[in-house]
Protein backbone atom coordinates (compact mmCIF):
# COMPACT_ATOMS: atom_id res chain seq x y z
CA UNK A 1 0.00 0.00 0.00
CA UNK A 2 1.41 3.40 -1.02
CA UNK A 3 1.34 6.59 1.04
CA UNK A 4 -1.45 7.86 -1.22
CA UNK A 5 -3.45 4.64 -0.76
CA UNK A 6 -3.13 5.00 3.01
CA UNK A 7 -4.19 8.64 2.91
CA UNK A 8 -7.21 7.88 0.68
CA UNK A 9 -8.22 5.09 3.08
CA UNK A 10 -8.05 7.56 5.98
CA UNK A 11 -10.06 10.16 4.06
CA UNK A 12 -12.76 7.68 3.09
CA UNK A 13 -13.09 6.65 6.74
CA UNK A 14 -13.30 10.25 7.98
CA UNK A 15 -16.23 11.11 10.25
CA UNK A 16 -14.93 14.49 11.43
CA UNK A 17 -18.05 16.42 10.34
CA UNK A 18 -20.61 13.65 10.90
CA UNK A 19 -22.83 15.73 13.25
CA UNK A 20 -23.14 18.47 10.61
CA UNK A 21 -23.87 16.19 7.62
CA UNK A 22 -27.58 15.50 7.06
CA UNK A 23 -26.93 12.29 5.07
CA UNK A 24 -23.91 11.27 7.10
CA UNK A 25 -20.29 11.10 5.95
CA UNK A 26 -19.40 9.57 2.59
CA UNK A 27 -16.19 11.20 1.37
CA UNK A 28 -15.90 11.13 -2.42
CA UNK A 29 -12.38 11.62 -3.78
CA UNK A 30 -10.36 10.02 -6.61
CA UNK A 31 -6.58 10.28 -6.94
CA UNK A 32 -3.53 8.51 -8.32
CA UNK A 33 0.14 9.39 -8.32
CA UNK A 34 0.00 9.11 -12.13
CA UNK A 35 -2.74 11.71 -12.67
CA UNK A 36 -1.72 14.80 -14.64
CA UNK A 37 -5.05 16.66 -14.48
CA UNK A 38 -6.73 17.68 -11.22
CA UNK A 39 -10.40 18.67 -11.06
CA UNK A 40 -11.43 20.68 -8.02
CA UNK A 41 -15.15 21.29 -7.64
CA UNK A 42 -17.39 22.20 -4.71
CA UNK A 43 -18.86 19.19 -2.90
CA UNK A 44 -20.90 16.11 -3.84
CA UNK A 45 -24.61 16.50 -4.45
CA UNK A 46 -27.20 13.96 -3.35
CA UNK A 47 -26.80 11.76 -6.45
CA UNK A 48 -23.03 11.62 -6.02
CA UNK A 49 -23.49 10.91 -2.31
CA UNK A 50 -25.85 8.03 -3.16
CA UNK A 51 -23.51 6.44 -5.71
CA UNK A 52 -20.09 7.42 -4.38
CA UNK A 53 -19.10 8.35 -7.94
CA UNK A 54 -17.89 11.96 -8.42
CA UNK A 55 -19.64 14.13 -11.02
CA UNK A 56 -22.19 11.35 -11.60
CA UNK A 57 -24.97 13.79 -12.41
CA UNK A 58 -26.04 16.34 -15.07
CA UNK A 59 -23.22 18.67 -13.97
CA UNK A 60 -20.74 15.90 -14.69
CA UNK A 61 -22.33 15.26 -18.07
CA UNK A 62 -21.77 18.89 -19.03
CA UNK A 63 -18.23 18.91 -17.64
CA UNK A 64 -17.37 15.84 -19.73
CA UNK A 65 -18.91 17.58 -22.74
CA UNK A 66 -16.73 20.64 -22.12
CA UNK A 67 -13.68 18.35 -21.88
CA UNK A 68 -14.84 16.33 -24.90
CA UNK A 69 -14.14 13.02 -23.15
CA UNK A 70 -16.12 9.90 -22.33
CA UNK A 71 -16.89 8.48 -18.90
CA UNK A 72 -14.12 5.87 -19.10
CA UNK A 73 -11.49 8.56 -19.59
CA UNK A 74 -13.05 10.82 -16.96
CA UNK A 75 -13.04 8.10 -14.31
CA UNK A 76 -9.53 6.83 -15.10
CA UNK A 77 -7.72 7.82 -11.90
CA UNK A 78 -4.35 7.38 -13.62
CA UNK A 79 -5.29 10.38 -15.78
CA UNK A 80 -7.61 12.54 -13.67
CA UNK A 81 -7.64 13.22 -9.94
CA UNK A 82 -10.96 14.52 -8.60
CA UNK A 83 -10.67 16.29 -5.27
CA UNK A 84 -13.61 18.55 -4.36
CA UNK A 85 -13.30 21.32 -1.79
CA UNK A 86 -15.64 19.36 0.46
CA UNK A 87 -15.64 15.57 0.24
CA UNK A 88 -19.14 14.94 1.63
CA UNK A 89 -22.62 16.21 0.76
CA UNK A 90 -23.01 19.32 2.96
CA UNK A 91 -26.81 19.57 3.00
CA UNK A 92 -29.35 21.87 1.42
CA UNK A 93 -29.77 25.62 1.89
CA UNK A 94 -32.38 28.11 0.69
CA UNK A 95 -31.04 28.38 -2.86
CA UNK A 96 -29.27 25.07 -3.41
CA UNK A 97 -26.66 22.96 -1.67
CA UNK A 98 -24.77 24.48 1.23
CA UNK A 99 -21.12 25.49 0.77
CA UNK A 100 -18.50 22.75 1.10
CA UNK A 101 -17.50 22.04 4.68
CA UNK A 102 -14.19 23.88 5.31
CA UNK A 103 -12.70 21.08 7.38
CA UNK A 104 -11.79 18.93 4.37
CA UNK A 105 -9.39 21.51 2.98
CA UNK A 106 -7.76 22.04 6.36
CA UNK A 107 -7.44 18.36 7.22
CA UNK A 108 -6.54 16.79 3.90
CA UNK A 109 -5.84 19.07 0.93
CA UNK A 110 -2.12 19.82 1.42
CA UNK A 111 -1.38 16.20 2.31
CA UNK A 112 -3.12 15.04 -0.88
CA UNK A 113 -1.31 17.56 -3.07
CA UNK A 114 2.04 16.43 -1.71
CA UNK A 115 1.31 12.93 -3.03
CA UNK A 116 0.26 14.02 -6.55
CA UNK A 117 3.62 14.86 -8.14
CA UNK A 118 2.55 14.74 -11.80
CA UNK A 119 -0.33 17.25 -11.78
CA UNK A 120 0.24 19.77 -14.58
CA UNK A 121 -3.12 21.52 -14.70
CA UNK A 122 -5.82 22.13 -12.09
CA UNK A 123 -9.36 22.98 -13.14
CA UNK A 124 -10.92 25.30 -10.56
CA UNK A 125 -14.67 24.83 -10.85
CA UNK A 126 -16.70 27.44 -9.01
CA UNK A 127 -15.91 30.16 -6.53
CA UNK A 128 -14.91 27.96 -3.58
CA UNK A 129 -12.10 26.28 -5.51
CA UNK A 130 -11.04 29.58 -7.03
CA UNK A 131 -10.96 31.29 -3.64
CA UNK A 132 -8.81 28.55 -2.10
CA UNK A 133 -6.28 28.24 -4.92
CA UNK A 134 -6.14 31.77 -6.33
CA UNK A 135 -6.68 33.81 -3.18
CA UNK A 136 -5.95 37.48 -3.81
CA UNK A 137 -5.32 36.79 -7.49
CA UNK A 138 -9.05 36.29 -8.01
CA UNK A 139 -11.06 39.06 -9.65
CA UNK A 140 -14.08 40.68 -8.02
CA UNK A 141 -16.51 38.12 -9.47
CA UNK A 142 -16.41 34.58 -10.77
CA UNK A 143 -17.30 35.88 -14.24
CA UNK A 144 -14.29 38.22 -14.22
CA UNK A 145 -12.02 35.46 -12.92
CA UNK A 146 -13.10 33.03 -15.64
CA UNK A 147 -12.84 35.76 -18.31
CA UNK A 148 -9.25 36.41 -17.18
CA UNK A 149 -8.36 32.70 -17.42
CA UNK A 150 -5.08 33.29 -19.29
CA UNK A 151 -3.66 35.08 -16.23
CA UNK A 152 -3.68 31.84 -14.25
CA UNK A 153 -1.89 29.68 -16.83
CA UNK A 154 -0.16 27.31 -16.91
CA UNK A 155 -1.12 25.85 -13.52
CA UNK A 156 -4.81 26.73 -13.24
CA UNK A 157 -7.88 27.14 -15.41
CA UNK A 158 -10.90 28.68 -13.63
CA UNK A 159 -14.32 27.52 -14.81
CA UNK A 160 -17.93 28.19 -13.86
CA UNK A 161 -19.86 25.34 -12.33
CA UNK A 162 -21.40 23.18 -15.09
CA UNK A 163 -24.67 22.84 -13.16
CA UNK A 164 -27.95 23.05 -15.08
CA UNK A 165 -28.72 25.94 -12.71
CA UNK A 166 -26.05 27.93 -14.55
CA UNK A 167 -27.93 27.97 -17.88
CA UNK A 168 -28.62 31.69 -17.56
CA UNK A 169 -24.93 32.45 -16.87
CA UNK A 170 -23.89 30.42 -19.90
CA UNK A 171 -26.41 32.22 -22.11
CA UNK A 172 -25.27 35.63 -20.88
CA UNK A 173 -21.60 34.74 -21.28
CA UNK A 174 -21.48 33.05 -24.67
CA UNK A 175 -17.75 33.90 -24.86
CA UNK A 176 -17.14 31.08 -22.36
CA UNK A 177 -18.14 28.25 -24.72
CA UNK A 178 -16.69 30.11 -27.73
CA UNK A 179 -13.28 30.89 -26.19
CA UNK A 180 -12.63 29.06 -22.94
CA UNK A 181 -14.01 25.61 -23.78
CA UNK A 182 -11.73 25.24 -26.85
CA UNK A 183 -8.79 26.30 -24.67
CA UNK A 184 -9.85 23.80 -22.02
CA UNK A 185 -9.86 20.99 -24.60
CA UNK A 186 -6.54 22.15 -26.08
CA UNK A 187 -4.83 22.15 -22.69
CA UNK A 188 -6.32 18.92 -21.33
CA UNK A 189 -6.10 16.67 -24.40
CA UNK A 190 -2.33 16.01 -24.12
CA UNK A 191 -2.68 15.28 -20.39
CA UNK A 192 -5.39 12.68 -20.98
CA UNK A 193 -3.72 10.62 -23.67
CA UNK A 194 -3.11 7.04 -22.57
CA UNK A 195 0.49 6.25 -21.70
CA UNK A 196 2.45 4.52 -24.44
CA UNK A 197 3.10 0.88 -23.63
Amino acid sequence: MTDLDRLLTDIRACTHCAPQLPLGPRPVVVASTEARLLIVGQAPGTRVHATGIPWNDPSGDRLRQWLDIDRDTFYDASRIAIIPMGFCYPGRGKSGDLPPRPECATLWRERLHALLPRIELTLLIGQYAQTWYLGRRMRATLTETVADWATYAPDFLPLPHPSPRNQLWLRRNAWFEAEVVPELRHRTAPLLRPKAR
